[in-house]
């Protein structure tokens, strides 16, 4: 069985990384923002199992991951919640249309 080198994996990470940046950048919408972070996100996750199967003694690299996990669906859960009042309020998912957060 052949093992794939860690570069082909860290190559893919950033290659997803970037791709998540550039959509988090120039999306005119919150879903689109929300989107390229939750790449960057799984782009990190890579990087992480990536060295955590690098050294198989250690299970860091894969505990780490768990916890990006965990906070990448809090981060969804609440990006959501933000979302819907931002519509609720100002009838856009425009980013660039809300201009005030007052009551």
């Amino acid at each position: 069985m052949t093992t794939i080198p860690i570069q082909h994996y860290l190559f893919v990470a950033a290659a997803i990384f970037c791709i998540g940046l550039a959509i988090a950048i120039t999306k005119r919408h919150f879903i689109g923002i929300l989107i390229g972070i939750e790449l960057m996100l799984n782009a990190v996750n890579i990087n992480l199992v990536a060295f955590g199967r690098h050294d198989p003694e250690r299970l860091t690299g894969q505990l780490f991951a768990l916890f990006v996990i965990v906070v990448a669906a809090a981060e969804v859960t609440v990006a959501l919640a933000i979302i819907l009042r931002v519509y609720g309020r100002f009838q856009t998912v425009d980013p660039d249309e809300v201009s005030e957060l007052k009551k």
